[in-house]
């Protein structure tokens, strides 16, 4: 900035031309002229073509030789940034390696498809449903305050359904879980959830898990399998996942005004429904709401709600 000030200073009060100013500071024009411009502007240098080491020239095949190489190895027998910098060192390197640092990161740019992949997620209709909860701030009765959102979402149609707490006890997860399926009208094969206190007592290896034993009683009352996700893995409820950031952007923004709970809450199932004209994300040809119409055939039936 004390550049920008400068050259608007030389031009505008001591009346310097743009090609004295370019003498003095080295500048280009189009620099200055950007600087009278905008008042704001602060020098940036963009380069257009990555620059070239020359000392990193002679090494170049060796090091990506390397990297290619470790790229076939398991991953945890592949050497760090720092470890290929010091195998090139130890070949005659004599450069920084920061030098090395930008080489490789290209390296990675051009080799992305290389030891990454993904594993779709599909669901067969009536096969799952994901759970998981959000904080958002509302004003209820003219008081702002923080309630407790509990999520739902089928993964096949992707139909949401959410509804508000004043609190995240295991009373509201049993009330929440009889409202879902309620609103659904049925009730799918599986629910997966994650590891609170309220669900889920004592988390073992791998998928072992001793629920809660009043969780367990609402799954065996409608005979629905809890599969509980790894801790730190929230991509195994993506779907879920997803959905609170989306909805907090579209049902909560800007910040709702109601005077009682339950007016929240008619108003969050109103929303939701309109969220399902929405087009399907893989039967683009669909929405939400015609796929949720077909799975909601293939749900059980539901009976009479838990006693919660």
């Amino acid at each position: 900035m004390e550049t920008v000030s400068k050259v608007r200073r030389w031009v505008k009060a001591d009346g310097l031309s743009i090609r004295e100013v370019c003498r003095r500071t080295g500048l280009s024009r189009n620099t200055v002229r950007k600087y009278l411009r905008d008042e704001n502007a602060e020098p940036q240098y963009r380069q257009s073509v990555p620059r070239r080491s020359r000392r990193l020239l002679e090494h170049e095949v060796q090091l990506q030789s390397m990297y290619e190489t470790d790229l076939s190895r398991p991953v945890r027998e592949r050497r760090s940034m720092q470890g290929l910098y010091d195998a090139l060192v130890c070949s005659g390197y004599t450069g920084s390696y920061d030098t090395v640092r930008r080489y490789i990161t290209r390296l990675k740019g051009r080799c992305s498809g290389v030891g990454r992949g993904y594993i779709p997620l599909e669901f067969d209709a009536g096969d799952a449903l994901q759970f998981d909860w959000s904080h958002e701030v509302v004003v209820l009765g003219g008081v702002e305050q923080k309630v407790r959102v509990a999520h739902f979402r089928l993964c096949h149609s992707r139909k949401p359904f959410i509804i508000a707490y004043l609190r995240e006890s295991q009373e509201m997860v049993l009330d929440a879980f009889n409202r879902a399926l309620a609103f659904y009208g049925g009730v799918p094969r599986r629910v997966i959830i994650d590891n609170p206190k309220t669900m889920v007592s004592f988390i073992g290896k791998g998928k072992e898990r001793i629920f809660h034993p009043r969780f367990l009683a609402l799954m065996n009352h409608y005979a629905m399998e809890p599969v509980a996700c790894t801790p730190a893995s929230g991509w195994e409820k993506g779907q879920v996942e997803s959905q609170v950031k989306t909805l907090r952007g579209q049902v909560f923004a800007p910040k709702l005004y109601f005077d009682r709970l339950d007016d929240l809450n008619g108003h969050l199932q109103a929303r939701c429904e309109a969220l399902s004209a929405k087009p399907h994300p893989e039967a683009k040809t669909r929405s939400i709401a015609e796929v949720f119409a077909d799975e909601r055939t293939t749900l059980r039936s539901l009976g009479r709600p838990f006693d919660g």
